[in-house]
């Protein structure tokens, strides 16, 4: 099979198996993260088909949604590619990127790395920051039934890994938790030039948000 037919193939899987998905990690999300890869991966010597399964797969069953069970992705994944005869090389790179692809409360360390991982890393942090990711912030939190900000419920970003997981504290505090941190943790040089416009956009929207809520605006 050529590479154009697999990306197709995997692309209607994914399509598929993401029909009845959240909104933030919707078919449309995958696509996004698609996209900015591809961007990403110009200015990087990598394997293009690795990035862009990488990139497809890369939230085929987020743990989230499934208990907190991390082993459903990359399983699910595995056995796409092997029934696609895929050679096992890029199916390892590709579990390998799913397995270490996330935030985790930014206390987690990576047990794998390769410049295809950062690629997508980095595609999927920028998805999570500007208009998007504020709208994806406000979805999840939606999703969630959580409240929109609480000022006696300061954000916490120390958390562990299982903390992060089951943390419920209000939407406005994701931005600290997480969001406004991914600016400085991006790997390529492309990912840093466009989350800082991204970064900035945030930055005007919790002013503006602060401003209202106290009546000022």
């Amino acid at each position: 099979m050529n590479n154009a037919d697999l990306i197709s193939k995997t692309i209607l899987f994914v399509k598929t198996k993401l029909e009845n998905a959240e909104g933030g990690h919707d078919w449309f999300h995958i696509e996004r993260v698609y996209k900015n890869s591809l961007l990403i991966a110009k200015n990087e010597i990598c394997d293009t088909t690795v990035v862009q399964l990488g990139a497809l797969l890369h939230d085929i069953a987020d743990s989230k949604f499934h208990d907190g069970d991390e082993t459903i992705g990359p399983r699910i994944a595995r056995e796409f590619l092997e029934s696609e005869k895929v050679d096992q090389e890029i199916i390892l790179h590709v579990r390998n990127i799913i397995e270490n692809i996330s935030y985790k409360g930014g206390n987690f360390e990576k047990k794998f790395s390769s410049i295809e991982l950062d690629v997508v890393q980095d595609a999927d942090r920028l998805d999570a920051i500007g208009a998007i990711g504020i709208a994806r912030a406000f979805n999840y939190g939606g999703f969630k039934n959580r409240t929109l900000y609480d000022p006696e419920i300061a954000p916490n970003s120390n958390m562990t890994k299982e903390e992060y997981k089951k943390n419920d504290s209000p939407t406005l505090n994701h931005f600290y938790e997480k969001l406004l941190l991914l600016k400085d943790k991006m790997n390529t040089q492309t990912g840093k030039q466009i989350a800082q416009e991204r970064h900035r956009y945030m930055e005007g929207f919790l002013a503006q948000f602060y401003a209202e809520w106290e009546g000022e605006k």
